[in-house]
């Protein structure tokens, strides 16, 4: 469980969809979506992680 006003969301891979991670962030303080550049397991490189639903 997140604390205060922090809340978890999911990071898919940008090549293959799939939701790989997890990450908190505070939707208050910043409005525009997540997006990290992640290790993927299934694509086995450094691909870009977006935040999603």
């Amino acid at each position: 469980m997140a604390k205060g006003n922090r809340d978890i969301v999911l990071l898919a891979c940008e090549e293959c969809g799939r939701r790989n991670y997890t990450a908190t962030r505070n939707k208050k303080v910043n409005k525009n979506k997540l997006a990290l550049k992640k290790y993927c397991r299934f694509d086995r490189k450094h691909t870009l992680h977006k935040e999603t639903k």
